[in-house]
C-alpha cells in the first residue's frame, strides 16, 4: 500500500513539473496554454467537453490538469502556474482564499452532484439499501471499500461523513481503500481490486464497467459543491471570460449530459 501511494504521489508531482516545466514565467509562454485550468478528477469528461466547445467558438486555447482538488490547491499555493480553479468542495477553494491565491471577486459556485456506491458491471451484489445502520462490512467480505483519501479528498470526505451519518463508519474504516483521487476510487472497482467504492455519480456514470448499487441520501452529507475562482496569477487574463462561459447554455449542456447539476446558469 505504502508502495502505491508513493507512486500515484510521484505521479501527481511529476505532472506538476511538467506543468511548470512548459511555462517560462507564472503567466504564460508564447507557446504554451492561453488559460490553464487546474480541476478536480470528477470533471473531466464534462469539462474536456466544454473546453473543446469553447476553443471552437473562440479559438482560445484551454488546457485543463485533472487530479484531487487537495493536490491541486497544494500545487497551487508552490507556486503552480494555474489561472482557474475548479474544486470538488468549498473547503479547498475557502483554502486558497484564505491564503489569497484567488481572485475572491470572481468565485462562484458552479456545479452540484451526489455521491452513489458502486460495484463493477458482473458483480453478484444487488441493490443496496443506505438506512441507518447499514452493515457494509459484510456486503464487502475480505475486499475493501475503494474511496477518495479521507482526509483530504473531496470526494473521501464525503464519503466519510455518509458513512458517520448512516453508523457505518466504524464497521468499514479498518477496511478502507483510499485513492489519491475518485477516479482512482472508481478504476479500483472498475478492474476488479475492489468490491464496492463510493464516488461521485458523474463518475459512475462515466465508466460502464461499474453500476450504481445505492445513492446515499443527501442529507448524509454535506451538500456537494464545486466552486470555481481565477487564481491570484490568472487574473486578468482569458480565465475570467472562461469561467463565464462555463455559465452559458452550451457549457450547461456538457456538464447536465454528464450528470452534473449547474448552479445558477447564465443567459448566452
Amino acid at each position: 500500500m505504502t508502495v502505491w501511494r508513493f507512486a500515484r504521489r510521484a505521479v501527481l508531482a511529476l505532472t506538476a513539473l511538467g506543468v511548470m516545466a512548459g511555462m517560462s514565467s507564472p503567466g504564460r509562454a508564447a507557446d504554451g496554454p492561453e488559460v490553464l485550468v487546474f480541476a478536480a478528477a470528477s470533471l473531466k469528461n464534462a469539462l474536456d467537453d466544454a473546453i473543446a466547445s469553447y476553443g471552437k467558438a473562440t479559438g482560445t486555447k484551454v488546457v485543463a490538469s485533472y487530479a484531487a482538488s487537495s493536490a491541486l490547491a497544494k500545487q497551487i499555493e508552490q507556486g503552480a502556474p494555474a489561472q482557474l480553479f475548479i474544486s470538488a468542495d468549498l473547503d479547498w477553494m475557502d483554502y486558497l482564499d484564505q491564503h489569497q491565491l484567488i481572485d475572491a471577486a470572481t468565485r462562484r459556485n458552479l456545479l452540484g452532484n451526489s455521491i452513489v456506491l458502486i460495484a463493477a458491471k458482473d458483480s453478484g451484489i444487488g441493490e443496496v439499501s443506505l438506512a441507518p445502520g447499514i452493515d457494509l462490512a459484510s456486503l464487502l467480505g475480505d475486499g475493501r471499500l475503494a474511496v477518495g483519501n479521507v482526509k483530504a479528498v473531496p470526494a473521501g470526505k464525503y464519503a466519510k461523513a455518509a458513512l458517520e451519518r448512516l453508523g457505518a463508519w466504524a464497521a468499514v474504516e479498518g477496511k478502507l481503500a483510499q485513492a489519491e483521487n475518485v477516479r482512482a476510487a472508481l478504476a479500483l472497482v472498475a478492474r476488479g481490486e475492489a468490491p464496492l467504492g463510493i464516488v461521485y455519480r458523474t463518475d459512475a456514470a462515466s465508466d460502464s464497467s461499474v453500476r450504481i448499487v445505492a445513492t446515499f441520501p443527501a442529507d448524509s452529507h454535506p451538500p456537494i459543491i464545486y466552486p470555481a475562482a481565477v487564481t491570484r496569477s490568472g487574473a486578468g487574463g482569458g480565465a475570467a471570460d472562461f469561467l463565464a462561459f462555463l455559465g452559458t447554455p452550451t457549457a450547461r449542456s456538457a456538464f447536465e449530459k454528464q450528470g452534473f447539476s449547474v448552479i445558477g446558469a447564465t443567459g448566452s
